[in-house]
């Protein structure tokens, strides 16, 4: 694979992206029917309750566009495990530490160009 993971640690990477992907693939499922559009029908709903249900709704799309975004990222990490090029960052080609990717398996930047990233 890479020298610095070994097929055991991989192997708990990979286990960790298969879980992720059936847990934000539920969440995303969840979401979609939080975020469906809130129904104009002042009889059912008031002012204020009307607002709060816009509110939800704005809210859960931006979850659901977060996890959506999430999943992607869980999907190209798991196509880098079959291609070996895991564990490197998209941004410099340094190593992604090992903690870093026990944390969040999906990472495709090292902390170093997150924090740039952020920052910018």
């Amino acid at each position: 694979m890479t020298d610095f993971i070994d097929d055991v640690q991989v192997e708990q990477l990979l286990d960790k992206l298969h879980k992720l992907k059936h847990e934000l693939d539920d969440e995303v499922d969840s979401l979609k029917h939080t975020a469906e559009p809130v129904k104009l029908d002042q009889q059912a709903f008031g002012r204020v309750s009307r607002g709060e249900a816009l509110q939800q709704q704005n809210m859960a799309k931006a979850n659901l566009g977060q996890c959506q975004e999430r999943i992607r990222q869980v999907e190209e990490a798991l196509r880098k495990i079959d291609s070996e090029d895991y564990g490197y960052c998209d941004s410099c080609g340094d190593e992604i530490s090992l903690a870093r990717l026990h944390a969040k398996p999906e990472s495709p930047l090292c902390i170093g160009c997150q924090e740039q990233q952020e920052q910018s």
